[in-house]
């Protein structure tokens, strides 16, 4: 979906929209899913990487500006722990019981009329 809002900064608001947001790469260099006995599933995901292409636009008092919009986010990892009970049927459940996720970098490179 599109962002879009209002940001104060010193003497005025900072209209923004992000729109046309779509991810054009995904690399997961490094994955396993192990099982935990008696409890679930456990994913690690390290090093992942993901590219991110967006349109964009801000207005202020003094000035508007638009343009193009690449986002690099590198060194993610994510850990997520899976329960896999049985519900009331017999079947196995799942459910997501944690997860935690880091970034190392963002890059990101902005093209506008400016």
């Amino acid at each position: 979906p599109d962002l879009s809002g209002y940001e104060k900064y010193g003497l005025g608001n900072v209209k923004y929209n992000i729109s046309r947001i779509h991810v054009t790469a995904v690399e997961f260099p490094s994955a396993s899913i192990s099982l935990i006995p008696g409890n679930g599933i456990k994913l690690v995901i390290g090093n992942a990487s993901l590219t991110i292409d967006m349109n964009w636009n801000i207005r202020t008092w003094m000035f508007k500006d638009s343009g193009r919009s690449t986002v690099y986010i590198s060194k993610v990892f994510v850990t997520a722990i899976f329960s896999t009970p049985l519900d009331n049927t017999g079947h196995t459940a799942m459910s997501l019981t944690s997860c935690r996720t880091t970034s190392g970098d963002i890059d990101i490179k902005l093209n506008g009329k400016s």
